[in-house]
């Protein structure tokens, strides 16, 4: 036994989303569903090339006003 052995800490946040998910088996699936819808997209090379070249170049320090 590790002299420096200290039991495992599991914090109450995680206590709670462990017995959330031991009641509720298909929680994890239903995040994959959410994620799938927000932010796991296909996006096309050219659509976002065309992106790209759409974006207007900005200043160095933006807040700066334009000398006369």
């Amino acid at each position: 036994m590790n002299i420096f052995y200290r039991p495992k800490y599991l914090s109450e946040a995680t206590q709670f989303i462990d017995q959330l998910k031991d009641k509720d088996p298909s929680i994890h699936a239903k995040q994959r569903e959410g994620r799938d819808l927000l932010w796991d997209k296909n996006v096309s090379r050219s659509d976002w090339s065309a992106f790209r070249e759409a974006e207007v170049a900005q200043k160095p320090y933006v807040y700066q006003t334009a000398g006369k």
